[in-house]
């Protein structure tokens, strides 16, 4: 598999440790896409934009979720494009993802980085200033800021963080920042305006008539690439 930029890339489209282009993350939820075709909507918004794909899926079995992880794995390796599972170390490892994504009743980062290596992605979600200093003192790739805004996507008792709350989880860590919940093509351009480095986004695409078009919207609302690097690690 080659990167967008020509470079040879390691399966799963991670490219060691290139630059990780984090601006739109698609949210690819198994559940939320209602029975309809995930791996041709993740098809379509990958060639409209989206630079990530995230792959969840909380109801299906686990020979079902890696079957599917493992047809979206092939889809994106020749684009270049990160596929990162949700919540689930075994299934990344598995398909040969690009990273995986856990949350704060997940794996614990220090073992999942012990089981994932040094060169794939590990996000972590977080909901506060303070939960982002430690998961960037732990040593995180991405964090997943959330949520920004109200959202029906996913029930937390969390009340929205809001523009200025992303504001300050910004100044507190230079860990490349997704903006998480309620992101629409109208509000992404002042998200990004606040720090975030890209948007991570189930709804706003997976609802749309058409996701591909949504995508685009959202991929234009973004800014240039700007903390993309991933630190080496020691």
């Amino acid at each position: 598999m080659k990167t967008a930029d020509g470079k040879q890339a390691p399966r799963g489209g991670r490219g060691g440790r290139r630059g990780i282009d984090w601006r739109l993350c698609f949210i690819a939820d198994a559940d939320a896409a209602a029975g309809r075709d995930l791996p041709r909507i993740v098809r379509e918004v990958a060639a409209a934009g989206a630079t990530l794909i995230q792959l969840r899926a909380k109801n299906l079995s686990a020979r079902d979720f890696l079957a599917m992880a493992k047809t979206l794995a092939a889809l994106l390796s020749p684009l270049g494009i990160p596929l990162i599972i949700n919540d689930r170390v075994d299934i990344a490892l598995a398909c040969g993802a690009g990273g995986v994504h856990l949350g704060r009743e997940d794996m614990p980062y220090a073992e999942a980085r012990r089981l994932m290596g040094r060169e794939r992605i590990i996000g972590l979600s977080v909901t506060t200033a303070g939960q982002a200093v430690e998961a960037e003192r732990l040593g995180a790739d991405c964090l997943g800021v959330w949520p920004v805004f109200p959202t029906r996507t996913k029930t937390t008792d969390q009340p929205p963080l809001g523009i200025q709350g992303l504001r300050r989880v910004r100044k507190r860590v230079k860990t490349p920042l997704l903006a998480v919940g309620g992101i629409t093509a109208a509000n992404a351009a002042s998200v990004f305006a606040a720090g975030a480095d890209g948007v991570a986004v189930v709804s706003a695409i997976l609802s749309a008539p058409d996701p591909a078009r949504a995508a685009a919207a959202l991929r234009a609302a973004a800014v240039p690439p700007r903390r993309n690097v991933l630190p080496d690690r020691k």
